[in-house]
């Protein structure tokens, strides 16, 4: 029989899974890249192990070092797993935000975990990757791992995640789907498949509230807000998240993936995470898409062993407006039902052409589309004031020199209640469907919307 020098070498191969009852008749198949079950319970041991073995052979770790990192959770437990085998000591820094059974398991592997404020800017003295560099740079013989920015991270999945799919399944699949985080598994993934058949679809799952999503369809920052799955999406800008082997983004929201992530325990038996109920959600939502005879794989993260007092807790989900009538207000593409068709302008129009249009048909801000292309700028009422105040702008002026960046990006089948969100940073919200402008939502759209469903007796709380 084979039996492993130490449990690093348990690390990887991972089952594939095919999921039944969670995926509807007619709809492609779904097969559960089932790798919760390595040895900590997620994905994360693989880079754990392989930039740790890295770091040795540069000589950056020396023996007696201390590893040093940010982290959700996961990275930190595989981090710990292996210091603990290869004798370093370990302090991560984390969220408030995450559950408490993961800082419990990373202290039981003898970490010693920093807790930090989850609502702070990026770029924040408090922000948990901030205090990680500063106890990295305060600590001898340390070592920063830098999951977010290493190529390392890439680099693990692309020598171990993406070839083992490759393996299991001899190329017989159609897409792969998993979710970013720090963006290393899509990464290495997609880099490690497209070498095999570039027409193989990658796409990634970013939730409601982080910066990927818009990221890739824009190249500009939105700006962040909280959000309650662990272990997907981000608030700042990863190198590690490398967009150029990626196909597609999706956004799943926090409700939708707990939702999905219970429906995985229940109905197919898959003890998995909230980060996975985000990537099979999406999954689901592509395969009715793709339809019979197509093959989806879906990478769940992590185990769900770290949230029993969370998602898995019907209180908690109640608590969190999870369960329970008071969030069902529909989704976004039900607000813009009653709408018409989007005003836009093309790249070379001008303030005069917005002024008009805002003017003759009643709206307070105008995208500025170029065919084929997602928009990128939008002209608020606002944008118009503060630049003819100025006294340097004429109704001449291309409009994309008075034009915002696109802050407020959403798909159809979001939640109206992330529309609250939006509205605390932005003017409006733009819905987007793949490369096409489905509609633009503003702040009275939503207030009409919410009042129509009162006067028909609609179910608001």
């Amino acid at each position: 029989m084979a039996v492993h020098d130490n449990i690093l070498q348990a690390i990887g191969g991972t089952p594939l899974v095919r999921l039944n009852r969670v995926v509807p008749e007619g709809a492609a198949e779904v097969w559960a890249k089932c790798d919760f079950m390595n040895p900590t319970g997620s994905l994360k041991d693989r880079i754990a192990r392989h930039i740790i073995e890295q770091a040795e052979r540069s000589g950056d770790l020396k023996p007696g070092g201390t590893i040093v990192e940010n982290t959700s959770g996961n990275t930190g437990l595989g981090l710990a797993m292996v210091a603990a085998v290869k004798g370093y000591k370990c302090i991560f820094t984390m969220p408030d935000k995450m559950s408490q059974e993961k800082i419990n398991m990373m202290k039981s592997f003898g970490a010693q975990v920093v807790v930090t404020p989850t609502d702070v800017p990026g770029d924040s003295a408090d922000h948990y990757v901030n205090v990680a560099k500063r106890i990295a740079s305060e600590t001898p013989g340390a070592y920063y791992v830098n999951q977010y920015h290493s190529p390392l991270n890439i680099d693990a999945h692309y020598v171990s995640t993406g070839p083992e799919i490759w393996e299991q399944t001899g190329g017989t699949f159609d897409a792969i789907m998993g979710a970013t985080g720090t963006g290393g598994t899509m990464s290495g993934v997609a880099k490690a498949i497209k070498e095999r058949d570039a027409s193989k679809q990658m796409i990634g799952v970013d939730i409601l509230g982080s910066v990927h999503y818009h990221l890739f369809h824009t190249g500009t920052m939105p700006t962040p807000y909280v959000y309650a799955v662990e272990g997907i999406g981000e608030d700042i800008k990863c190198d590690a998240m490398d967009f150029t082997h990626i196909d597609d983004m999706v956004q799943v929201s926090d409700r939708d993936s707990f939702l999905m992530a219970r429906r995985l325990v229940r109905e197919e038996g898959i003890f998995c995470g909230g980060s996975s109920g985000s990537v099979v959600h999406a999954a689901v939502e592509r395969a009715r898409e793709m339809g019979e005879g197509k093959v989806i794989i879906a990478i769940l993260c992590d185990s769900a062993t770290r949230y029993i007092s969370k998602h898995l807790n019907d209180a908690w989900m109640t608590d969190h407006g999870y369960l329970g009538s008071d969030v069902e207000l529909g989704f976004v593409e039900d607000l813009l039902a009653a709408q018409g068709p989007v005003l836009t302008i093309g790249p070379t129009g001008t303030v005069g052409d917005v002024i008009a249009l805002m003017r003759d048909r009643g709206v307070s801000q105008v995208p500025i589309v170029e065919p084929g292309k997602r928009p990128g700028l939008i002209v608020h009422e606002v944008d118009l004031l503060r630049s003819l105040q100025s006294g340097v702008v004429s109704m001449d002026t291309p409009a994309r020199d008075v034009a915002s960046p696109i802050a407020g990006l959403l798909y159809p089948k979001a939640r109206v209640e992330e529309l609250f969100h939006l509205f605390e940073s932005d003017h409006a919200a733009i819905v987007v469907d793949a490369d096409r402008l489905v509609g633009i939502i503003s702040k009275i759209d939503l207030v009409e919307f919410l009042a129509t469903r009162n006067r028909k007796g609609d179910r608001l709380a």
